[in-house]
């Protein structure tokens, strides 16, 4: 039950954080536009040329991410009701609603990991930029998520399972 909790708590997280950028759409594509942009890392940086300024590719990159965020939030809150109720099924039923968590996890950590932290925060030089950082709040989501599908990863014996 402790995994359908997680997981819930993970898709609540994500339907705020997707309805959040849906309903404050500016201020959070003015993130993605000055992290894309590079137009707050250190002075002289060698890695400018990485840096985007093209607005529809911004825009594209953070319909991306709220599209994936949906993605992850609708993922888990599915995954979460499914676990929960199998809760008292065999352990092969269980684990088969398992699938939804993970691969809520696995687009989450595309999101914070790969897209915030990998993307944003080294090849953009995201930290670099003393305000439009992102990298100190997506760490601890990815860590966090990371610990989540570990938790959903763990056996919860069931009635019937035998004693180890």
């Amino acid at each position: 039950m402790f995994q359908s909790l997680t997981l819930a708590l993970a898709g609540l997280f994500g339907l705020f954080v997707f309805a959040g950028n849906l309903m404050d759409y500016d201020s959070n594509f003015q993130f993605v536009r000055h992290v894309l942009s590079m137009d707050t890392t250190f002075e002289g940086n060698a890695l400018m040329w990485r840096a985007i300024d093209n607005e529809v590719i911004h825009h594209i990159g953070y319909w991306g991410i709220i599209i994936a965020e949906g993605v992850f939030a609708l993922l888990a809150l599915v995954g979460a009701v499914k676990l929960f109720a199998r809760r008292n099924a065999d352990a092969r039923t269980f684990n088969q609603a398992k699938a939804w968590g993970y691969a809520s996890y696995a687009v989450g950590l595309l999101v914070w990991f790969f897209g915030f932290i990998v993307i944003g925060s080294e090849w953009f030089a995201m930290w670099q930029s003393a305000i439009w950082n992102g990298k100190d709040t997506a760490m601890p989501i990815a860590i966090l998520l990371g610990t989540f599908a570990v938790i959903l990863a763990m056996h919860e014996p069931t009635t019937g399972d035998a004693a180890d």
